[in-house]
């Protein structure tokens, strides 16, 4: 009877993550935070303890478990601090400082205090309690009812807390306190700093899996069959020996069992771990690719007495993998070359607070422009980035933030391995980023190391490192003693001019660019001046870059057949570091897209080389040169046709062949009127694009991203923001301020407009339009459901208005908020 109970759960509705598995709670825990900008001093004791704040009664109790100081104590008066719901980023909230570093953006950055309290039911005791925070940046110390539980030393891991030895029950209120300090900094990006990832609190059996504790990836065994030698570590924090039996079984997307049936007995000590290994054949599944991302899900049952107690839904994709020295990068068996591109992770508007939604959305920006591969540069990503991939078919280099082989930073490691592990999208581990110790032996020993320690949690991935240099030694030849000569796949940054060399350097190893281009433009200029712009024509670049544009960058790549691609610098642009410039540039010119996802230049350019299956034409710059008749106006076509003829108020200016990489550009007298240019394939018209003449700015226009958002508090969408003219053209030099309006279920949680040296606040009810663009990210309310309108007003403008549909959905299981 038991055996069938079991069978009866695992049969039930299929869920897409751990945290819709039905024998555990995961509560979240982003809304209701208290925040505090600046530190506390310790002496900020409450009241009410009978401690001499003067004498040796405050050292001496504040020293002893659950009696922490000021801020981290039970009780501490929080009541005038900020609600605050997460993730949460002060930063992108300051007003810019040319004081402030340069590379985080010029924003004042320091200490924040949070503060979290709740309650747990009586029925919890004996429950195994989780505190996970996914994200704090940049270095965090979290206290827990008074007393001192955890540090983390970086601000892209994530920090797993075991509350059950300290939590009270009833009406005992429990108390998370974390300091979060931003003024260091790891990166020379912006980092931002706060609770900027998601937060949770996990109910679970005594006995259960541990997080992240599930390796169950694919793989095609020798006989051609498919297996999944799933490993599951289980922990128990129970009184006593506990035995179990685990068992894994696979589901389509359909919520169709595929496979199952195999287990495994296991025993685990008080306050031990142990592992269970099984392996699960699986018959003719849906292949997982850049194409048709098919997915399946891992269903981890442990019981006990034949009950189930504890259960983690995995989320897996079938697909083959291989580097090879020759071929390049192979995806199920075919050879694919890896469209790359390297991104940070702020957005316009919310800084490194992003909605789930909005990875989603950019990752369908980046594969519009034909892009297959996504680098995440330099840390750990979102695991939120990594479910959107899965789900899209972007394949991802899933990079470490610290190179060191020493205690902390490889547990690090290992956290980052065992939490991406399952992932199809993921296909390679970077280890570092252009160290100074790369071409050094003993770079190579730490890089020997961190292999190594990969390779014990994860063997079906290879390793790389972004290397720029250090691979050749004076002779030409391979240096003996450099990070490459240890790790998988030889990563090249910025060597275009060493390629060759670098290929006869290493005959049998794999190779990959694992950076290129740094292209700069600003997007919708067209001449660089010392104004802080820079011409959206892929003409400009720094030193370091050995290539002159993303084409040439592309093209040497492309020469080299035996490569498995490239990722470029970068794809969307980012705050700090505003290469070429300084003060007042806050933001990087780099980029395909802007900070708001708006498209540059290199984007058309990118998406006329990476795009095989259609054709693919446009015309830069815009029509609108008003004072520039009779001058020269430089015309580029991106495009993967053959020909492209180019028309000005329908008279031929020329027909030109069109180079694969260079494309095709004219120099065209300016005249107002339609450009219009006509591409053929085999001689045979294939495509037509055209800019005109605007009138001037008569009215606004608000377009959503999507036309729904569920109404969970957490989805949001990007609104764009134009001005248009009287025919409804969108006026491309259109440069105003807009005011906006928010009603419904929902709100205006930041603003934008791409331009790299704007210092317009981030958050509030105005925007600016720059080169004809702005953005508006909605979100939608918790519990919230009915029209969310979005109201725009600009001086002189017709108003626009748009509505997006809040649908009503359940309620994500949260820990309910309680008064200060």
């Amino acid at each position: 009877m038991n055996r069938l109970l079991a069978l009866a759960f695992l049969t039930l509705s299929l869920a897409a993550s751990v945290r819709a598995a039905p024998l555990r709670e995961t509560l979240s825990l982003d809304e209701g935070w208290r925040f505090h900008l600046g530190d506390i001093r310790r002496e900020s004791f409450p009241g009410g303890q009978g401690v001499n704040l003067y004498g040796p009664d405050i050292t001496y109790h504040g020293a002893k478990a659950g009696s922490a100081w000021g801020a981290a104590a039970r009780g501490y008066d929080d009541s005038g601090w900020k609600r605050v719901d997460l993730p949460h980023d002060w930063v992108v909230e300051q007003p810019f400082d040319e004081k402030a570093l340069k590379q985080q953006g010029y924003r004042p950055r320091g200490i924040g205090w949070y503060r979290r309290t709740f309650k747990l039911s009586p029925a919890d005791r004996g429950k195994n309690l989780e505190l996970q925070l996914d994200g704090a940046a940049t270095h965090a110390t979290v206290y827990f009812n008074g007393s001192e539980v955890q540090h983390n030393w970086s601000g892209y891991s994530s920090m797993y807390v075991n509350l059950t030895p300290m939590a009270r029950y009833g009406d005992d209120i429990n108390t998370i306190a974390v300091r979060v300090d931003a003024a260091d900094t790891e990166g020379w990006w912006y980092e931002g700093g706060g609770l900027y990832r998601h937060t949770w609190l996990v109910k679970r059996s005594p006995l259960h899996i541990a997080t992240d504790g599930v390796h169950a990836n694919p793989v095609k065994a020798a006989d051609g069959q498919w297996v999944i030698p799933a490993e599951v570590t289980l922990a128990n924090t129970g009184p006593e020996v506990a035995s179990a039996r685990v068992e894994v079984a696979v589901f389509d997307a359909a919520g169709q069992r595929v496979a199952g049936g195999s287990s495994a007995a296991v025993s685990v000590v008080p306050q031990g771990e142990a592992l269970a290994k099984l392996t699960v054949r699986v018959a003719a599944p849906r292949l997982w690719s850049i194409d048709a991302p098919n997915l399946y899900t891992v269903r981890t049952t442990v019981l006990r007495d034949g009950k189930p107690v504890d259960a983690v839904d995995t989320t897996v994709g079938f697909r083959t993998i291989r580097f090879d020295a020759k071929q390049g990068f192979l995806l199920n068996g075919q050879p694919l070359k890896l469209k790359g591109t390297s991104n940070h992770q702020d957005h316009a508007g919310v800084g490194v607070a992003m909605p789930d939604s909005l990875w989603e959305f950019r990752l369908r920006k980046l594969k519009e422009m034909g892009s297959n591969a996504y680098r995440t540069a330099h840390n750990p990503p979102a695991k939120e980035l990594l479910d959107a991939a899965d789900r899209l078919g972007m394949l991802v280099m899933d990079e470490t933030r610290h190179f060191n082989a020493s205690t902390e930073y490889l547990q690090q490691l290992r956290w980052l391995v065992r939490r991406d592990r399952n992932h199809p999208s993921v296909i390679l581990w970077s280890l570092f980023n252009e160290e100074g110790l790369q071409g050094t032996e003993e770079g190579m020993e730490m890089a020997r190391v961190m292999n190594a320690v990969v390779k014990q949690l994860d063997a079906t991935r290879p390793t790389t490192g972004a290397q720029n240099k250090g691979h050749l030694g004076p002779d030409g030849k391979a240096n003996p003693k450099n990070a490459a000569q240890v790790l998988d796949v030889v990563g090249i940054n910025y060597e275009a001019d060493l390629y060759d060399k670098i290929r006869a350097a290493y005959p049998d190893k794999p190779i990959v660019s694992t950076e290129d281009t740094s292209q700069v433009m600003t997007r919708g200029e067209y001449a660089t001046d010392w104004k802080q712009v820079v011409a959206s024509y892929d003409e400009v670049f720094p030193g370091w870059a050995a290539t002159s544009s993303a084409r040439n960058s592309w093209e040497a790549i492309m020469k080299q057949t035996s490569f498995a691609g490239g990722f470029s610098w970068t794809g969307f642009a980012y705050r700090g570091e505003p290469t070429p410039y300084g003060w007042p540039s806050a933001s990087s010119h780099f980029g395909a897209l802007d900070l708001c996802g708006f498209p540059k230049t290199e984007f058309y350019v990118r998406q006329a080389m990476f795009v095989k299956d259609r054709p693919v034409l446009t015309l830069v710059p815009h029509w609108n040169w008003q004072g520039k008749e009779g001058q020269n106006i430089k015309v580029l076509a991106a495009t993967n046709a053959d020909t492209v003829a180019l028309s000005l108020n329908g008279r031929l200016v020329e027909e030109k062949k069109v180079h694969p990489f260079q494309m095709v550009d004219w120099q065209v007298p300016y005249a107002p009127g339609r450009l219009e240019a006509v591409a053929k394939k085999d001689g045979r018209e294939v495509a037509r694009y055209a800019v005109e003449t605007t009138g001037s700015p008569v009215a606004l226009r608000l377009t959503p991203d999507r036309d729904s958002l569920a109404g969970d508090g957490r989805d949001a969408a990007p609104v764009t923001v134009e001005a248009v003219d009287a025919q409804g053209r969108p006026v491309p030099n259109a440069n105003l301020a807009v005011e906006l309006e928010v009603s419904g279920p929902g709100a205006n949680i930041g603003v934008g407009n791409g331009d790299p040296n704007s210092h317009d606040p981030e958050k509030g009810d105005k925007v600016r339009i720059y080169n004809g663009l702005a953005q508006v990210i909605l979100q939608s309310r918790r519990a919230g459901s009915g029209e969310l309108v979005l109201r725009a007003t600009a001086a002189g403008l017709q108003p626009a208005q748009a509505s997006i549909k809040v649908r009503a959905v359940p309620a994500l299981a949260a820990v309910p908020v309680l008064a200060p």
